[in-house]
């Protein structure tokens, strides 16, 4: 009977996605949705606007690190001055949307050494070596990681993901799926201190320096919780991925034949060429290490001398990453023989560009809707009305705690940066809960929690779209509710599993970090 029950259960879930991805790809193509919330906002905006609506909050100066009256109103897009920043922004809009830059220079390697074939030889070997099981744990758990390089997870390990999966013969979209999981739902975890870290913590303790001027939080705050919190998301995230969203998808039957699997062995042109790779990598690791390591290193700060955190090295990332692939890609095409010239490889990196085309014309679309929201001031007030709302709710100390994770997760659907976010609620809640008696390192652990599960899910996310673009190459029907439909358990799941485990963190009053 709870067989019965269970199937049927898991039957009534797979309908229901199934479902959502009909009505999902049913919606108009991705710009024309966003051609129509640009549309939306600039009515919404100048409604709001003629009621006069608008917010006082207490917000964080980031550059003075002092705390400031701020008043907010909606800004209208349709008065004179909203009509000059909607005519006069558009090519701003477009060329600081942080997603073009990142992609254009990271696809110029990328790209060469897909083309070489490095990309499909180095997949080949991971699945020659990797135990087949632990693929996909792999991945979720790299593309938990590669938060330490910002963005590079969403341009390499999700595509990765997909080739690796169909290189087994299995579905290509469910590697996507979880990479993307990996990469996205739980960003804001990792075994290794993040950027990310370094800023989050120097805004919290701002909000701190409220109450107690002598006390502060260490970048390590939240590293014990943040290492225990990856190896649990990957492990529901893998789980999700091969109990749920696989069996849904099924076997593969897209026009790409499945790759050779673990039996076929690399050809002597392939091998030639990794040998090639790997000692070109080795020296531009050297290279990059001679850059770094020594005292005053150009690759260091030039006043603290740091390498993480706001450093050359962190801000240089996405360019040591292209030249990575830069390098070991001609290197592999050097010696297998499928890269004979430079005008070769000048004609692969032309060949990646030619197929970003439709990429770039829908990011210079969403730049200007999100451009547009930003202006008009709504994220904002809608952020500090719910934290007032949660502020005035009176809930016990853990209610509290929850409603926060709550709410942080419900607006990360509309305002997807972590630190604009953060930088309105930490002078409200990080205060409030230090007279609760709870410390600062636990409401930091909250926003965490809150601010990652529904990046795969959200439209606002920069890189949805390139997703649902990477799904095409194995699909062609997909779409927008393929990538929801594919998404949602493993949001769900993150989402529970990570607020129980704050939960019981809690409750047991283990440290967060060290000291």
């Amino acid at each position: 009977m709870k067989a019965k029950n269970a199937a049927s259960g898991a039957g009534a879930m797979q309908k229901m996605l199934d479902v959502i991805e009909r009505v999902g790809n049913k919606v108009p193509h991705p710009v024309v949705i966003f051609l129509a919330l640009t549309g939306l906002v600039m009515v919404m905006s100048h409604v709001l606007y003629m009621f006069g609506v608008s917010v006082t909050y207490d917000a964080l100066n980031l550059q003075t690190h002092t705390l400031e009256p701020t008043t907010v109103a909606v800004r209208s897009l349709l008065t004179g001055e909203g009509i000059r920043f909607i005519l006069t922004s558009m090519i701003r809009n477009f060329m600081t949307f942080g997603p073009v830059g990142i992609i254009l220079v990271a696809m110029i390697g990328v790209g060469l050494a897909e083309e070489a074939g490095l990309m499909k030889a180095l997949i080949h070997k991971m699945v020659m070596v990797a135990p087949s099981r632990a693929i996909t744990f792999i991945l979720v758990f790299a593309g938990a990681m590669s938060s330490i390089a910002t963005d590079a997870g969403y341009l390499v390990l999700i595509p990765l993901g997909a080739a690796a999966f169909l290189t087994l013969g299995r579905h290509p979209l469910a590697g996507l799926a979880a990479a993307y999981a990996g990469v996205a739902a739980v960003f804001t975890a990792n075994v290794l201190i993040a950027p990310l870290d370094g800023i989050l913590t120097e805004i919290t303790n701002d909000a701190i320096h409220l109450i107690d001027p002598t006390k502060s939080l260490d970048i390590t705050a939240n590293f014990y919780f943040s290492v225990v919190s990856t190896f649990v998301l990957a492990i529901a995230v893998t789980l999700v991925s091969e109990k749920v969203v696989e069996p849904r998808l099924g076997p593969y039957h897209g026009e790409m034949d499945a790759g050779p699997g673990k039996s076929a062995a690399l050809t002597t042109a392939e091998q030639k060429g990794l040998r090639y790779a790997f000692w070109a990598t080795v020296a531009l690791f050297i290279v990059v290490a001679s850059l770094t390591l020594p005292s005053g290193a150009p690759l260091r700060h030039a006043e603290t001398g740091a390498l993480i955190g706001n450093s050359p090295l962190m801000d240089s990332l996405i360019v040591l990453i292209m030249l990575a692939f830069l390098v070991s890609g001609a290197a592999y095409g050097i010696g297998a023989g499928t890269m004979t010239s430079l005008v070769a490889g000048i004609n692969a990196i032309v060949k990646t560009f030619a197929g970003l085309a439709g990429l770039l014309f829908l990011f210079l679309v969403m730049s200007q809707f999100i451009a547009y929201f930003n202006y008009s001031n709504m994220a904002t007030i809608t952020a500090v009305n719910m934290a007032d709302w949660l502020k005035s709710a009176n809930f016990p100390t853990l209610a509290l705690l929850v409603g926060f994770v709550v709410v942080i997760f419900l607006l990360d659907i509309i305002l997807t940066g972590g630190i604009p976010k953060w930088a309105i609620f930490a002078p409200i809640f990080v205060p409030l809960f230090m007279q609760l008696g709870v410390g600062p390192e636990l409401v930091l652990a909250a926003y965490r929690v809150g601010d990652a599960p529904v990046n795969p899910l959200t439209p606002m996310m920069p890189y949805f779209p390139m997703i649902v673009v990477f799904a095409q190459k194995y699909d062609k029907n997909a779409g927008v509710g393929t990538i929801v439909s594919l998404m949602l358990p493993f949001t769900a799941v993150v989402f529970v599993a990570w607020t129980l485990l704050l939960v019981g963190w809690f409750l047991l009053g283990i440290p967060l970090g060290p000291g």
